[in-house]
């Protein structure tokens, strides 16, 4: 049986996300962040060293890592649904974007939140000292670079319907975090690509039954 350990408001919604697109059996573990911190319970270091998620396990198999876990699920459970032929302009579009989606999006989105939460830990005295500081170093060099992102995002979202081209493939799933997250903190105006995909994954069951399956999920600002 295929459990996922369930962080809230957390990259593992995603993966609720596909199971319920290949309609597989699974069961939830779920963990809670700390309010204060919003770092992950220390319980999650017991299932992975790392102690963050998403974490799946299935029989003797603990996988980590969202683009792993994805590749193991399709692998296994997929029966070539969810990612184009191997081969095809589709599929070389599909293995970038799996992978674009943590390795290139959401670091500057990570920064972002950082940086805004960062005078919010800072003593008293400081904090005006650290707001600027982190006001600068977003507005010199987070900002624009998701706004780059943004704007790539778009771009290509006006070429199809979906990242991989025509279908609906897990690289849409995957990319769905990075443009939730910019639509919850990056303070840019999205593009209507960006907006109508935002709209049709809401829509979909699957990604309904996740939600209902998994709670919550918003993302920090």
């Amino acid at each position: 049986m295929i459990t996922v350990h369930h962080l809230n408001n957390s990259r593992s919604q995603r993966v609720l996300w596909l199971l319920e697109e290949l309609g597989c059996d699974y069961r939830i573990e779920k963990y809670q962040r700390d309010p204060a911190t919003l770092l992950a319970p220390p319980e999650l270091k017991r299932v992975h060293p790392l102690g963050k998620s998403p974490v799946v396990t299935d029989g003797a198999h603990t996988l980590a890592e969202s683009g792993a876990i994805f590749e193991y699920l399709l692998d296994t459970y997929g029966n070539g649904r969810l990612r184009p032929a191997a081969g095809t302009p589709e599929r070389l579009r599909y293995t970038y974007w799996l992978h674009y989606a943590e390795g290139s999006a959401m670091p500057p989105l990570l920064m972002k939140l950082v940086f805004t939460r960062l005078p919010r830990g800072a003593p008293a005295l400081l904090r005006p000292l650290v707001r600027r500081i982190a006001a600068s170093v977003q507005e010199g060099f987070v900002d624009p670079q998701i706004r780059t992102h943004v704007e790539f995002w778009e771009g290509e979202l006006g070429k199809s319907a979906w990242f991989a081209g025509d279908a609906f493939t897990a690289a849409d799933v995957q990319m769905s975090f990075p443009l939730e997250a910019a639509a919850a903190r990056g303070g840019l105006a999205l593009g209507p690509g960006i907006v109508s995909f935002l709209e049709r994954i809401h829509a979909r069951p699957a990604y309904q039954r996740a939600l209902e399956k998994g709670g919550e999920f918003r993302l920090a600002r």
